[in-house]
């Protein structure tokens, strides 16, 4: 969020300086810093993601392969996986990581004001009436959510976003995920390179295989993406009250 801010800060103004259009400057920067918080986080997100999924991969019976390795915790896999392959062990699916979730970041954004507008255009046709009929009684004509509404409206279009960017992005994830978890290089020859991953994959189980656990991918991003841009946008709310009590 540090990234996005700053980024969408910095982007924004260049970019009506320049003499973009203040709605286009704002989808401009918007992309832009979706880009780049997507690229930040992944510096940190990338070697959790290889031990997380180490771990999760491993068989803790009948190990079909004796010589594969065996982690105890987060821990012992991280100190394994750094000694054995350096930081590169630990880095491994950063490319591909980047190239899905930088345009992951980017539709989510994109998805999540365009569902806004679309979820705040129903209601507005919903209250519409409602206020026409108040008006013609002598009532407002002006419609203020309150915080559960707009924390409500919040929620569902980031849980929207969420399944559309997973829905878009969920082949590069699968190729992603099956970079990290496997071991080391054998015999000092390569892994397998990204063409390849997406090949054996296909040959495999056809197309299908790279949309594999789409629904708990889903409901995954839908329900982080929810719980983040709640707490994200609460945070900025209490931040804006907070700066107009002081300079009050």
């Amino acid at each position: 969020m540090g990234a996005l801010e700053f980024t969408k800060s910095y982007v924004g103004t260049a970019t009506v300086r320049v003499g973009f259009p203040e709605a286009t400057a704002a989808t401009i920067a918007n992309a832009a810093a979706g880009l780049s918080a997507a690229m930040a986080a992944q510096l940190v997100w990338t070697p959790v993601d290889v031990v997380s999924q180490r771990l999760m991969v491993q068989s803790h019976f009948n190990n079909p392969n004796p010589s594969s390795t065996r982690y105890i915790n987060g821990v012992d896999a991280f100190r394994k996986i750094l000694n054995a392959d350096g930081i590169r062990g630990l880095y491994r699916g950063f490319g591909i990581s980047i190239l899905t979730y930088a345009p992951s970041n980017a539709v989510w954004w994109a998805s999540y004001y365009v569902a806004q507008r679309l979820v705040w255009g129903g209601i507005g046709c919903y209250y519409s009436k409602k206020l026409d009929e108040g008006n013609e009684n002598g009532g407002s004509n002006i419609y203020r959510p309150d915080s559960k509404t707009v924390i409500a409206v919040q929620g569902a279009s980031a849980a929207m976003a969420g399944s559309i960017s997973a829905l878009i992005t969920m082949p590069l994830d699968t190729i992603k995920t099956r970079l990290q978890v496997l071991d080391g290089d054998e015999n000092g020859r390569r892994g397998p390179t990204i063409g390849q991953t997406l090949r054996n994959l296909v040959r495999e189980g056809g197309w299908t295989a790279c949309y594999r656990g789409l629904a708990p991918r889903c409901a995954s991003m839908s329900m982080s993406a929810t719980t983040m841009i709640t707490t994200y946008e609460f945070l900025k709310r209490l931040s804006t009250k907070n700066r107009e009590g002081l300079t009050s």
